[in-house]
């Protein structure tokens, strides 16, 4: 029922950018003579790499397919945006952010199918597709959409090498496909540099823009325009778009020097309530000052929806332990060496799993304790906080990504493993002494990258232990 919902919504957007765009060069003219050339420059990106990787996508098939036909929807949304930019000025901070939503619905989607498809063989497509997609948001972003644009990138690295770690010497279209999706944020961000450094450019002519701006072609003569497809669900726009726009207005008046003060009224000796006590005492209401600025607030949502039920079952060769809150005495004991442990969502817990197993995996957890035996293959923690690993047996590698807090117990067997950490902080691993205590060592977080003449050479700063 869900993907029903989710195909009917992207049927709904690709009906409202047919009315909006009828194919490269054809949006606000019947010709590209009349399409600005930002518009054909991104035409171009959509032919080229887009193309490509929804071309790869197709062969690949299955969840990787539907994900990219999201994708492109997303693209076209934006596409729909770069034109109605063409040929308007910048709206008000409320009208742009109403021309934002098909986008935001857009990253929405590509996200929340990641989530209703942790099972799926191609997950982490999946998860790399969803990591960067937020990149489509560049058009909000305001002094630097292209770094914006570079951060998400490396937000899809992570599974992206693992992608290709699995399919180097096994399939080489799955590399070719990691290949193309990457090309489009290359791509996009040289986009950005040769015609939108600072923000999204907009017409310095035509009128304003509105929330429902469209550069829908001419109807033909003689026939009436058709009917406007249905409203776009409501979605939120992101606090970062309403931020962006919130500082660049406040850089605005700052950047007007002297003439900020040019509207202010003189006030004189007799205003002045320290010198006129009697103005104190007058009836009438108090007039506050401006309140200070405040992030917004997400929008609470009336109807909630209900809280996941815990989990710990086994699921063909997964096992799968999801929910957990509060639970002290999680155990795995039936184990395989075929078997793999995902852990997902799980809060001031432990879970004990027992014997050989192929891999674990902990994924979005807080306030988790692990404690395993042996793991022949790897143990990949990923977006946690406050988590503690304690190997009993041996394991040759612990993985550690976009995770702030996370204390690794060694054993005597497992002094070779190796640990590799990315985006993360206050990592510690704790090695055992010959009395049965553990010596704690830092996880350097702090580098520094030199050019010695041939090469860059990093090494870890001395303030980083």
């Amino acid at each position: 029922a869900d993907m029903e919902r989710l195909v009917e919504r992207l049927e709904k957007a690709v009906e409202r950018l047919e009315n909006v765009c009828q194919g490269p060069g054809m949006c606000g003219d019947a010709s590209a003579k009349g399409v600005a050339q930002y518009v054909q420059a991104f035409d171009a990106l959509l032919a080229g790499p887009v193309a490509e990787y929804s071309r790869i996508s197709r062969e690949v098939g299955g969840d990787v397919q539907k994900h990219a036909e999201m994708v492109h929807a997303g693209l076209m949304s934006e596409r729909a945006l770069l034109v109605v930019a063409s040929q308007h000025q910048q709206p008000a901070e409320n009208a742009f952010s109403e021309l934002l939503k098909p986008i935001s619905e857009q990253i929405q989607a590509v996200q929340n199918f990641r989530e209703k498809n942790r099972g799926s063989k191609l997950f982490n497509h999946l998860s790399a597709v969803s990591e960067s997609i937020p990149a489509l948001g560049w058009v909000a972003m305001a002094p630097k959409p292209g770094p914006y644009v570079k951060e998400m990138t490396d937000a899809a690295m992570f599974y992206t090498n693992r992608i290709l770690k699995e399919y180097k010497d096994v399939d080489k279209k799955q590399v070719d496909w990691v290949k193309a999706y990457l090309s489009i944020w290359t791509e996009l961000q040289a986009y950005i540099k040769e015609f939108h450094t600072t923000g999204l450019t907009w017409s310095k002519t035509g009128p304003v823009a509105t929330a429902g701006a469209k550069a829908a072609p001419a109807p033909p003569a003689g026939l009436a325009p058709p009917p406007p497809g249905p409203p776009p669900p409501p979605a939120p726009v992101s606090s970062s778009t309403d931020d962006s726009a919130s500082r660049s207005a406040l850089f605005a008046q700052i950047n007007r020097g002297e003439g900020i003060t040019s509207g202010l009224r003189h006030v004189s000796d007799d205003m002045k309530t320290h010198k006129n006590p009697a103005l104190k005492n007058q009836g009438g209401p108090v007039r506050s000052g401006p309140k200070p600025f405040t992030a917004p607030k997400p929008a609470c949502n009336a109807n909630p929806s209900p809280k996941a039920p815990p989990l710990l079952e086994l699921e063909g060769k997964k096992w799968r332990v999801e929910n957990q809150e509060n639970a002290t005495n999680l155990v795995i004991s039936d184990t395989e060496l075929k078997q793999v442990a995902y852990v997902f969502k799980c809060t001031n817990s432990t879970l004990q799993i027992k014997g050989k197993i192929n891999s674990i995996t902990l994924d979005n957890c807080k306030k988790l304790g692990l404690v395993f035996d042996d793991v022949v293959g790897i143990v990949e923690i990923i977006n946690s906080r406050d988590v503690k690993v304690q190997v009993m047996g041996k394991v040759p590698t612990i993985s550690i990504n976009k995770t702030d807090g996370c204390h690794v117990y060694l054993s005597k067997s497992s002094l070779d493993c190796e640990i590799v950490s990315a985006k993360s902080s206050e990592m510690n691993v704790l090695i055992p002494t010959e009395g049965g205590d553990f010596t704690e060592f830092p996880v350097p977080e702090q580098f520094k990258t030199v050019w010695n003449g041939q090469k860059l050479v990093t090494t870890v700063t001395e303030i980083a232990g």
